[in-house]
């Protein structure tokens, strides 16, 4: 496992540092989230440091989206939210981590998601992202990236 110094979750998972672990494998964790935005709010990391979800291979991408959603479902089972909210991060905490919050409408998350919508549909310099144009020049040229290249293969779409 690569760490890096003073990383919190490499702590947690070398056992170094203290957490509310809920379940892992070889590559994955899931801790309880130590300043939560409801009852069992969770998050889960890869046990490798690795700042960025999309830097993770195959495998830890796997692994982590897998527990994720077993977690979800035990938390939709035991708590009974609405939903359970899942977003990536990894900019406070150089070591990517998915948030799984327990949601019900009108909630702290709740509220802020649907301020954050607000402000995406409403300003006119993000109007302009919506025009049918600029979709399919997005779209063309997320499908000329070599990552989509290379995963797709001769499923090419056009």
């Amino acid at each position: 496992m690569r760490k890096a110094k003073g990383c919190v979750f490499c702590d947690i998972a070398a056992g170094k540092a203290p957490a509310y672990r809920v379940c892992e494998d070889e590559l994955s964790m899931c801790i309880l989230d130590i300043n939560p935005f409801a009852q069992g709010h969770c998050l889960v990391l890869p046990k490798r440091h690795v700042p960025w979800w999309h830097d993770l291979t195959d495998e830890e991408t796997v692994s982590l989206f897998k527990m994720a959603r077993h977690v979800a479902k035990s938390i939709m089972r035991e708590f009974k939210p609405d939903f359970v909210c899942m977003y990536a991060r990894g900019r406070r905490i150089p070591h990517t981590h998915i948030f799984l919050v327990p949601t019900v409408g009108g909630d702290v998350l709740d509220r802020f998601f649907n301020a954050l919508e607000g402000v995406q549909e409403s300003p006119v310099k993000l109007a302009g992202l919506r025009r049918p144009v600029i979709f399919r020049e997005v779209a063309k040229r997320l499908r000329k990236s070599p990552d989509l290249i290379a995963q797709r293969g001769a499923a090419a779409i056009e």
